[in-house]
């Protein structure tokens, strides 16, 4: 019974039925199905695919054929020079301008290394106020000031602009952590202010602005044209690629006629001079008439060039080629040679002077009022006298006078190697001749006006035997052995007055200093000509400046052998004895002492007195 009842229980339970049979038989439906499927789509789908590819294969090709054609061919050329110009880099490395020296090789100008410092407080090692007092006397600034630039900002302070080589190693040597110098070059006038109105100085591009540092820029400049040179991946240069000598400088240096000895003698004694006048301005030229060349030229006042931030822009103007006024009495030799060379007077003429004249609706009358009766012509320039001289033109037809002063150079520049020289004014030929006036006025220097170093050209004249020569203060360029490179071409000099006239106004400007009013300028053992200017002060509103005046006293010397001209001119002089032969002469004669130190001029050999004419 049992066992029927288990067989019952087994009969009655329902066994799962192979579950992996009837999977087998679906996946042998899917798998019938799948097959189905890739035989008729699989051949289609590689196809498009294939093509697809294909497709962007070719598309790809035709792109990159296009591409490389442009890039080739119609942009090759331009493409080219852009990776060249990214290889090469064009290079004109700083080239120091050449120094200025004097004649006797004496440095007046040069380029040198100076430092700008800053200073950046955030990385001081140091208190603000230890880093004020170790810097403090090396920069020349207040301990307390300096602090306070350090509190004020963290970073990027300028302390100096311009420190000399020897300030910037000492600072260094301090091995301060938060400072910073930077190198480049400045142009450096050793001789401060003693030959500013020449040399003149550079602004902070390195372009002359004034003197010689202006007119001669072409001198100056050394010239180094822009190369080419390779340059490494990472931008540095190829030294391999640089052409030979293209680092090399020449050592020539312009050299200049002035002698700094008589340039330090002519300032001392005009700046003497003017301080006891009190006067506006003054000017000493030394010319050697041989040549031109001049050996000083100083104005005053003048400016420091290492500082000319801090100048008056006036100064920069030199005055003695750039301003014109009336010579006055020292411009009459010059005409007694022109009546001289006219032939309209000899030497041994007399004329009298009442001590006025009238010439048309005008009086003229001596300075002073004063009268010389019967005079010769040696005693007109001796006194100084107006009638005398007015008579003397009276004699030349106007029309041939003007030519004289033509040919003299009046109405034009002077041509000279220095800048901003400006055209002496005389009236036209018209106005001249349209009255008497006009000559009469000009025979004593006064109607017409010029500049200082036109006037010196002018009695250069007399001295070299009639010739006029260039004024020039640039001799050439030389080498440091003293060769010479290079030298200015200059007109050739003309001539003026002959060589018998020229020596005769000479001999006859002796008298003004052996008896007339330049006594001043004596000096022992020694024959000098010269002739005293005291000239009233023209106004740009016409008329003249009343109780202005200019001195002036030009010399020659020595009378033997004419060599040198020296001109001091004081504008504006105070005081009643205010006169050239008081005011300018003592300066000539200070100026004239160093040249004959200088210039070892041996004395004068004892001449004869001549017997003076009767008045």
């Amino acid at each position: 019974m049992q066992k029927s009842s288990n067989r019952a229980k087994f009969k009655n339970f329902n066994f799962p039925k192979p579950a992996f049979k009837k999977r087998r038989q679906k996946g042998s439906k899917r798998e019938s199905s799948s097959k189905f499927v890739d035989s008729t789509k699989e051949p289609f789908n590689i196809k498009f695919r294939l093509f697809i590819v294909w497709s962007f294969l070719l598309a790809a090709g035709v792109g990159l054929g296009f591409n490389l054609y442009n890039l080739q061919i119609v942009r090759g050329p331009k493409l080219t020079e852009k990776a060249r110009n990214q290889q090469m880099v064009n290079l004109r490395p700083f080239i120091p301008r050449r120094p200025v020296v004097d004649r006797n090789k004496d440095l007046l100008a040069i380029d040198r290394p100076v430092y700008t410092l800053y200073a950046h407080p955030k990385l001081f090692e140091k208190s603000n106020q230890q880093m004020a007092e170790q810097l403090s006397p090396l920069l020349g600034q207040d301990v307390a000031e300096l602090e306070k630039k350090f509190d004020a900002k963290k970073s990027g302070i300028t302390l100096a602009n311009a420190l000399s080589e020897e300030i910037a190693d000492r600072i260094s040597s301090l091995h301060l952590n938060g400072l910073e110098s930077i190198q480049k070059y400045s142009r450096f006038y050793p001789q401060q202010d003693l030959v500013a109105e020449v040399v003149g100085y550079v602004n902070l591009d390195r372009r002359g602005q004034a003197g010689v540092e202006y007119s001669q820029e072409k001198l100056l400049e050394r010239s180094m044209q822009t190369v080419r040179l390779s340059r490494a991946g990472n931008g540095a240069l190829m030294p391999d690629y640089a052409p030979d000598g293209f680092f090399n400088s020449d050592d020539l240096r312009l050299q200049l006629t002035i002698d700094n000895r008589l340039q330090r003698a002519a300032r001392f004694a005009l700046k003497a001079q003017m301080k006891k006048y009190q006067a506006k301005r003054g000017a000493v030229i030394v010319m050697d008439a041989w040549d031109g060349s001049l050996l000083a030229l100083v104005s005053h006042p003048t400016y420091n060039p290492n500082e000319y931030s801090k100048a008056d822009i006036s100064l920069f103007k030199n005055w003695t080629v750039a301003d014109l006024y009336e010579p006055g009495s020292t411009f009459k030799p010059l005409n007694v040679a022109i009546a001289l060379e006219a032939g309209i007077i000899k030497p041994e003429d007399v004329f009298n002077d009442p001590g006025q004249i009238q010439v048309s609706d005008r009086t003229i009358k001596n300075a002073e009022n004063k009268r010389y009766g019967r005079i010769n012509i040696s005693e007109i320039l001796q006194h100084s006298s107006n009638i005398g001289m007015v008579k003397i033109i009276q004699k030349l037809q106007p029309s041939i006078y003007y030519g004289w002063l033509e040919r003299l150079g009046l109405g034009q520049s002077v041509d000279t190697d220095l800048p901003f020289t400006v055209n002496s004014q005389l009236k036209s030929q018209g106005e001249f001749l349209a009255t008497p006036v006009e000559p009469a006025t000009t025979s004593f220097g006064q109607g017409f006006s010029l500049t200082p170093l036109q006037l010196v050209q002018m009695h250069g004249a007399l001295a070299n035997g009639g010739r006029l020569v260039t004024p020039h203060v640039v001799q050439g360029l030389i080498d440091t052995k003293g060769q010479i490179h290079y030298s200015p071409n200059r007109a050739v000099p003309r001539q003026i007055f002959s060589p018998t006239t020229a020596r005769k106004v000479v001999e006859m400007m002796e008298s003004v200093v052996n008896s007339g009013s330049g006594k001043a300028s004596q000096i022992p053992g020694y024959r000098i000509a010269g002739k005293t200017g005291t000239a009233q002060k023209a106004s740009r509103a016409g008329g003249y400046i009343i109780g202005a005046k200019i001195t002036s006293f030009v010399s020659i010397l020595p009378v033997e052998a004419p060599r040198y001209v020296v001109l001091a001119l004081i504008d504006d002089p105070r005081g009643e004895n205010a006169y050239g032969s008081t005011v300018a002469a003592p300066v000539v004669k200070s100026v004239m002492e160093a040249l004959i130190n200088i210039e070892q001029i041996p004395p004068s050999k004892p001449m004869a007195q001549t017997p003076t004419s009767p008045r």
